[in-house]
């Protein structure tokens, strides 16, 4: 060790004053930014904010002699937990673009508009979402397919797509929560230490309300009337092959979700099978998407879908509607988000280190004196960590573990505190423009996050209804009585 190792003051938690302080800055330098920018603000006003704030905290790390070198790492080291939801977005960027080329997503939307009607159309969406993330158990896989699909049926219906995204995201998160494949179930019992079964059976317990609330408001929300798509559906099917075949990329993602393979080759191999899909279907639109005259035929199509999946696919039909829905897609299409993602993280990892998470979410612990008080402080400790860390597995593994003494000590199980953690930290990471999860859903389904977060009905009831089992007494299982706990699926990126 040497002389200045000695020398050197040990590291401090801040005062919650200190605290405070990266947090308020934080907030203060997001609104202001979304008033000035609005729903563009995503574009680049908040990654600056988030910068900013960074630099606060890491001022706030020196004055209570953090050195600069861990605060350093823990940034690296936090941005490098989200590596892996990184890839998967330019999966999914890829995977719009050749499925917008092969005819898949027109075939979704074609049969969307043959079926669904506009005065049960969002809560068909919550049903179909849900159904699928319960038996792949991945919320963003629903978003980044079937939801995409749903979003030009409604598009196309004429219905408002801020309501679509909520019931794409309300049934994705029911499923997903709700799943034994699910990467953040699986994360939640391992970190409450509870068995993953018992878990899933408490968790309905909070779930099914919440969605039967979400179901009964989106029926309300309905558009009653005749919709004639005769006329669009009839261009889709001139242009693009909508029979079995175009479904086949969907399918394969489907499976090999369900199979659980690692999210990122689940999507990406969907998206390569896009391409060789809209080669066989399609050839003469990949040709033309080539923009190269000069090549051969078999070079052109290698091209086509090269641009779809990199740079997206844009449709030059003739037909304004058309066109609006086809051209999307492409890796590059998510760099903004990325981007945003960064330098989220980044802060997350900077606070987590110079303690400002635990030293705010200690004393809100210490309060919580009854079950119910307890309850609303984790679900409120789970809300928090997913607005300053930014990241979803974070907001679980921290409360959950920091929560695992207190409820032992009110003689709870460990599934009350699971249930309670998935209730909390999962669905409301949603609802974070600057968190993962958030920006996911708004760059996959074109929709800002506070545009879709007023009609996220499962997302927003959830938390409450847990807080009210905490509160009535319902559902609060003691220790003694609880199953020992198996355990748990190992979490996949």
């Amino acid at each position: 060790m040497t002389k200045t190792d000695k020398t050197s003051p040990a590291p401090q938690k801040p005062t919650v004053a200190w605290a405070l302080l990266p947090i308020v800055v934080l907030v203060v330098l997001l609104a202001g930014a979304y008033g000035l920018y609005g729903d563009e603000a995503a574009g680049g006003a908040n990654q600056i904010a988030l910068l900013l704030a960074t630099v606060v905290a890491v001022l706030v790390g020196l004055r209570f002699h953090q050195p600069m070198e861990a605060m350093r790492d823990a940034a690296l080291e936090s941005v490098g937990t989200g590596l892996p939801a990184l890839f998967i977005l330019l999966a999914v960027g890829a995977l719009i673009g050749t499925w917008a080329m092969s005819g898949t997503l027109v075939a979704m939307v074609y049969w969307g508009l043959q079926i669904l009607s506009p005065d049960y159309f969002y809560f068909t969406v919550v049903l179909i979402c849900a159904v699928v993330a319960l038996c792949i158990g991945s919320s963003w896989t629903v978003a980044g397919t079937i939801g995409i699909g749903l979003m030009g049926v409604s598009i196309e219906m004429g219905l408002n797509p801020a309501i679509t995204a909520g019931a794409v995201i309300s049934g994705a998160y029911f499923g997903d929560k709700s799943s034994p494949l699910s990467d953040a179930t699986n994360l939640a019992t391992a970190a409450a230490g509870s068995d993953l079964y018992s878990h899933i059976v408490e968790t309905l317990w909070t779930s099914v309300p919440a969605l039967l609330i979400s179901l009964v408001l989106f029926w309300v929300l309905g558009s009653p009337g005749e919709f004639d798509a005769s006329g669009l559906t009839d261009g889709l099917a001139e242009r693009f092959n909508v029979g079995l075949p175009a479904f086949l990329p969907l399918i394969l993602v489907l499976v090999l979700a369900v199979l659980r393979v690692p999210p990122f080759l689940t999507i990406f191999t969907g998206a390569v099978a896009g391409g060789l899909m809209a080669v066989i279907l399609n050839p003469a639109i990949v040709i033309e998407a080539a923009e190269a005259p000069d090549l051969p035929d078999v070079l052109a199509l290698i091209k086509g879908v090269w641009t779809a999946m990199a740079n997206g696919y844009v449709s030059d039909s003739g037909d304004a509607s058309l066109d609006q829905l086809l051209s999307r897609g492409g890796m590059e299409s998510m760099l903004v988000t990325i981007w945003l993602i960064l330098t989220a993280l980044a802060f997350g990892g900077v606070v987590d280190r110079i303690g400002v998470l635990d030293r705010l979410l200690t004393p809100i612990l210490q309060a919580a004196r009854t079950t119910g008080r307890l309850i609303l402080s984790l679900v409120v400790a789970g809300l928090g960590t997913n607005i300053l860390a930014s990241d979803q597995y974070i907001a679980i593994v921290l409360p959950g573990k920091l929560f695992q003494s207190a409820f032992r000590r009110m003689g709870l199980a460990p599934v009350v505190l699971s249930r309670a953690v998935g209730d909390s930290s999962t669905v409301t990471s949603a609802l974070i423009p600057w968190n993962s999860c958030g920006a996911y859903m708004a760059v996959t389904l074109g929709v800002a996050t506070f545009d879709y977060l007023p009609f996220a009905f499962f997302n927003l009831a959830n938390p409450l209804i847990t807080v009210l089992f905490g509160f009535m007494g319902w559902r609060m299982i003691s220790a003694k009585d609880a199953p020992p706990a198996r355990p748990a699926a190992t979490p996949e990126p």
